[in-house]
């Protein structure tokens, strides 16, 4: 999920939907006989042998390797009953001259980390799972001629079960950005939006799961006509550069130059013009915090990762850190390479610094308050997901909401030059004390 601002693709070894399952699973399996001669017992004046069998045994063995459904619907504590999660692509830092990933002062900061709820390593990549299990069935079923509607509900529904939807404990963290060709982000559809994805159509699938509050976050694009091959694959080449420069210690000026230079380095030829491929300047990636998708506090906003070249006095000299956690995401358009709100809109949130003084007129808005505390916290929200949870009738209160400052909106993010085509890919990373975790690396991206 994006925020608005002022190369070859490695494979993760061990994340193949085969190996999911823990092989340390027993189970009682048949029984087997086993029939073994007794010492000779003295019985009568014989004293014959009397031959006796065993008590039979159950005998141990493991059993069959739990298999996710299609479409997913198996919760993943059912495929790892351990409770271990698969850990994403683990990089060394660049330039690391205190061999962090050696340091064994590191690796007790990082054995202290995992266990720390707030920083939970397995809650983490229990999601990443998650995400990438959902958008491994998304990837291979989303075709034109399906309304964007049905997808989001494809993918909602397979996060909810996979994740095993449960309050603030485990779920969605933030509506499905189902954005179309000039739309780069913030787009989802509302109740009743029978919009049809189109065989011409580049279209960008951004989600998110949160597991104790920690969110994966992570998008990428699909297009079914070659038009729009070379836009993509400079959006994904940027976001790994955008990646391999980030790290601890990194100013976020310098992830944004890397961006923009590979970004930059790519053009697209529409009907015999050749465009160049901009980095979207007003789009930028972003730190994440417990049940915060942009980071941040109250009062101590998060970090925002730039995605092109800052100058002067507007160069954000701000370092990386140990233990953040950030989306890295970026944003290409054959366009103008800045977007503006514009259409309806779909996404919301409680607003990062609450009105000191508000008053709500109607009791519609009152109870959608206190729905919207209860369901969702500080995590975003669309129309649909109040749908969901039960609201009827809440237009005329969520419109109040807007206009006090309780709840911001966020309208969908376009490029307003006409025939203006975008696209996204993003990953989320996490800073450990010994190295770069990858956490949403999948086989796909």
């Amino acid at each position: 999920m994006t925020t608005m601002a002022p190369v070859a693709v490695p494979k993760v070894e061990g994340l193949s939907l085969e190996d999911k399952v823990p092989d340390n699973v027993e189970v009682e399996g048949d029984d087997v006989e086993d029939d073994e001669d007794d010492e000779a017992g003295g019985e009568g004046a014989a004293g014959d042998a009397k031959k006796k069998k065993k008590k039979k045994k159950p005998k141990k063995k493991k059993a069959a390797a739990a298999v996710q459904s299609e479409p997913p619907r198996v919760g993943l504590s059912k495929i790892f009953r351990s409770g271990v999660y698969p850990v994403g692509q683990e990089v060394e830092y660049k330039n690391d001259t205190t061999k962090r990933i050696t340091s064994e002062e590191a690796r007790e900061r990082e054995r202290l980390a995992q266990g720390d709820p707030s920083t939970n390593y397995q809650n983490i990549r229990r999601a990443a799972e998650v995400h990438r299990q959902v958008r491994q069935y998304a990837r291979k079923n989303i075709k034109p001629g399906m309304k964007l509607i049905d997808i989001a509900n494809m993918i909602e529904d397979g996060t909810r079960a996979l994740v095993e939807e449960n309050g603030f404990e485990s779920g969605i963290g933030f509506p499905t950005g189902l954005s179309v060709n000039e739309v780069a982000a913030h787009y989802t559809p509302n109740p009743g939006d029978n919009k049809v994805l189109q065989q011409s159509d580049v279209l960008k699938v951004d989600f998110g799961v949160h597991v104790n509050g920690r969110i994966v976050d992570s998008a990428f694009t699909l297009n079914w006509e070659p038009t729009y091959d070379a836009l993509i694959k400079g959006v994904q080449e940027a976001t790994e550069a955008g990646v391999a420069a980030a790290g601890i210690d990194v100013r976020l000026c310098d992830v944004g130059e890397a961006v923009q230079e590979v970004m930059e380095s790519h053009e697209v030829e529409v009907n015999g013009k050749v465009l160049p491929v901009k980095s979207i300047r007003n789009l930028n990636g972003h730190s994440i915090v417990p049940y915060v998708i942009h980071g941040g506090t109250p009062g101590k906003p998060g970090k925002s990762v730039p995605i092109v070249k800052q100058h002067g006095a507007h160069m954000d000299t701000t370092r990386m850190e140990e233990g953040e956690y950030f989306a890295i995401e970026t944003f290409g358009s054959t366009g103008k390479g800045k977007v503006d709100e514009e259409g309806v809109c779909s996404h919301y949130a409680l607003a990062p610094i609450q009105p000191e003084h508000y008053t709500l007129r109607h009791q519609s808005a009152k109870n959608l308050l206190k729905s919207i505390n209860k369901n969702f916290g500080t995590l975003p929200w669309c129309r649909r997901y109040l749908e969901h949870v039960g609201e009827k009738n809440y237009l005329l209160g969520l419109n109040e909401l807007v206009r006090q400052g309780v709840v911001s909106d966020y309208p969908p993010l376009v490029d307003p030059e006409p025939g203006a085509m975008t696209a996204q890919f993003e990953h989320t990373i996490l800073l450990r004390p010994t190295c770069k975790e990858i956490v949403s690396r999948g086989d796909d991206y």
